[in-house]
């Protein structure tokens, strides 16, 4: 079923061709909005892979809008996201 999240730390198109290529393998295409804040990812998910897509994403630097950080997990995604920024910059 197709699903919307909004997630943290998406910038540019950079940070969309890191999603797409490190989702992919595991959840298939996605789409990436860019045109609204917060940003949002539109993907064909079954409601028993949520979690696993909250931790991959998580672990990229982008996380879910609805996930409860704490202050050293905030500073430690964001600077996840400028290195996944960067990578997929660098890939397109």
């Amino acid at each position: 079923m197709n699903q919307t999240f909004e997630i943290l730390n998406v910038k540019c198109s950079g940070c969309a061709n890191t999603l797409k290529k490190e989702l992919f393998a595991e959840f298939g295409e996605i789409n990436v909005n860019l045109e609204v804040m917060p940003r949002q990812i539109t993907i064909n998910i079954e409601e028993n892979q949520i979690n696993s897509l909250k931790i991959k994403l998580k672990s990229l630097g982008y996380p879910f809008v609805s996930d409860e950080l704490n202050t050293i997990e905030k500073i430690t995604t964001t600077a996840k996201s400028f290195i996944s920024c960067a990578i997929g910059k660098m890939d397109n």
